[in-house]
């Protein structure tokens, strides 16, 4: 009898840890819907738990705040899903770190890039707008910007063990290069303004990288 109990709650106990799994993701794809509609400031709480079926007070429970709302939506947008693997440990990012070829380390580079920026590029544009009146906004962007100036010193590292960078290129220019190309800005400009499919800009970017990280002639 107590076996059978224990075995029941830790069944409930599972389930309701999915279900508030569900619940969470499914605020966070409504924000997402409503910041993209109505910007920052626009996306009230009431408009978001309205979109996700949910009472406002659930909002409060789950993330404290609006902010808290965009925090979570950031997350689960850099890596695609709510596993708690930091990106650089997964495993685009290191089969990027693996590769000992520097032509196909760029173009595994520029495909896993390129998936990136399609879930973070809306993203980016919604807090570049919001930056500009909400100084806790202003504050997390610049954070991200500097984490992902990080990451590609990360890229060039590990293309700079196998293969040497462009004449006179340091790894903080090649690193700066590299945040320049990949930003939301550049990839907005393809594939919204000029339409270009997902395979264009993945071919163009990975071509950009090789002109000008690496010698001539590779």
């Amino acid at each position: 009898m107590s076996k059978h109990k224990q075995t029941k709650r830790t069944y409930n106990s599972t389930r309701r840890k999915e279900q508030a799994r569900q619940t969470r993701l499914q605020i966070l794809e409504s924000a997402r819907a409503m910041f993209v509609e109505r910007g920052y400031d626009g996306a009230t709480l009431d408009a978001i738990a309205s979109e996700a079926g949910v009472a406002v007070d659930t909002l409060y429970a789950i993330f404290g705040s609006k902010r808290g709302i965009l925090s979570g939506l950031i997350e689960v947008s850099l890596v695609g899903d709510d596993e708690q693997t930091p990106l650089l440990e997964r495993e685009g990012p290191r089969s990027v770190i693996r590769e000992k070829d520097p032509l196909r380390q760029i173009n595994l580079f520029a495909n896993d890039i390129t998936t990136i920026m399609g879930r973070m590029a809306p993203i980016f544009s919604i807090m570049r707008a919001a930056a500009k009146t909400e100084p806790d906004i202003e504050k997390m962007l610049r954070e991200m910007l500097d984490s992902r100036l990080q990451g590609m010193m990360v890229f060039v590292d590990a293309l700079n063990t196998n293969h040497s960078l462009n004449s006179g290129v340091t790894r903080e220019e090649a690193a700066e290069t590299v945040w320049m190309l990949t930003s939301a800005e550049m990839h907005n400009l393809a594939m919204m303004d000029l339409g270009w499919s997902e395979e264009k800009y993945k071919k163009w970017l990975a071509a950009a990288l090789v002109n000008l990280l690496l010698p001539h002639g590779n």
